[in-house]
């Protein structure tokens, strides 16, 4: 069995854990504030506020600008659905609007097409790391408009010379273990706004703020064990996205014309959270891995095809790119082999 994904972990890992161990501190301790640094370093700005999931990031970005019932909020039709449910779950309107279907990054016309006096933010996502084109959707939304960066998977990933992660008011990213960086689970809030900072520190520890609880909050904290596992692995992120780029130009190499292969813009950083193709007879391709005993899967899902969004579309952009996506094993323990036993299915199709 070639697996999907494997999480570069080891040594430096275990040596972390053991330390943390060691101190008897196993939760808001130095090692979280140790990895929020590194955090803000890498992603260019002042404050990482590290929290549970990504998905807990994204909710408590959300809820940090006071977003609630009566607003809306836009949000890509291809995406993980964790984009759409956190605005849902703060009481908005997630407003679904269409991709690129080669990009499968959103489309800043349609988003200036669906801002309305109701548009509070645009929940922009980097898709399996490729940055948006961040400046074009910038200037599709009004002032008022906020930014918000789903950067999920695009730790490490630059737009031109500005890691993402640091581009919108808010970004937020995941340490799930399909992740460049993982704690196994984990997310962070990235800001340059030292108030919503607070506000998010705040949230994530059941509303406290001193000896005080001014407003309800959440159990949203990272633990130090995690922390831990997270600066060990941040430290080597720049050796891992260069792995990641090694193997991606390993499967490229072997794939012309076969199938669509991951690209960015020019002068852009992918930054590789996984290594999605697209070609026709998707399913076809996907059970004929499954034969091999390859492990593959679908890109990520197009919103309006759930229940809680089928009142949304179409999307024809999100429909194609749903219809096409196919996540290949994507990990630094792939060998030569692997990589062209891989190539070998997709090219007999």
């Amino acid at each position: 069995m070639i697996r999907l994904a494997w999480p570069d972990l080891g040594e430096p890992e275990l040596a972390a854990i053991a330390e943390v161990l060691e101190s008897g501190q196993l939760t808001m301790g130095p090692k979280v504030a140790e990895f929020e640094a590194g955090l803000a370093e890498a992603c260019g700005v002042e404050h990482a506020v590290a929290v549970s999931s990504g998905t807990a990031a994204l909710h408590l970005a959300v809820l940090a600008l006071g977003i609630g019932p009566g607003d809306e909020v836009i949000v890509p039709a291809y995406t993980f659905p964790a984009t759409g449910n956190v605005v849902a779950m703060a009481g908005a309107r997630p407003v679904l609007v269409d991709v690129d279907p080669e990009t499968m990054n959103v489309r800043p016309e349609a988003v200036a097409d669906a801002v309305t006096e109701r548009t509070r933010a645009v929940l922009v996502v980097h898709l399996f790391g490729r940055p948006a084109r961040w400046e074009e959707i910038e200037a599709a939304v009004p002032d008022r408009v906020e930014l918000l960066e789903d950067a999920a998977g695009a730790l490490g990933a630059r737009r031109g010379g500005r890691p993402c992660g640091g581009l919108g008011r808010l970004g937020c990213l995941s340490f799930h273990p399909r992740k460049i960086v993982t704690t196994g689970e984990g997310g962070a809030v990235t800001t340059n706004d030292g108030e919503l900072a607070e506000s998010i520190r705040s949230m994530r520890h059941h509303g406290w703020r001193g000896t005080d609880m001014p407003a309800p909050g959440l159990n949203y904290r990272l633990p130090d064990i995690l922390s831990a596992v997270g600066t060990s692995q941040l430290r080597r992120l720049d050796a891992l996205l260069e792995e990641r780029e090694r193997l991606a130009a390993a499967y490229t190499e072997r794939l012309p014309g076969v199938v669509d292969t991951p690209k960015a813009d020019e002068g852009d950083r992918h930054g590789l959270q996984a290594y999605v193709v697209q070609l026709d007879r998707r399913d076809e391709a996907l059970a004929a891995l499954h034969d091999a005993g390859i492990q593959a899967q679908i890109g990520t899902y197009a919103l309006h095809h759930l229940g809680a969004y089928r009142d949304q579309g179409p999307f024809p952009g999100a429909d194609a790119a749903y219809e096409r996506a196919l996540a290949l094993p994507f990990h630094n323990r792939l060998t030569e082999g692997d990589v062209a036993r891989v190539a070998s299915v997709l090219t007999a199709l």
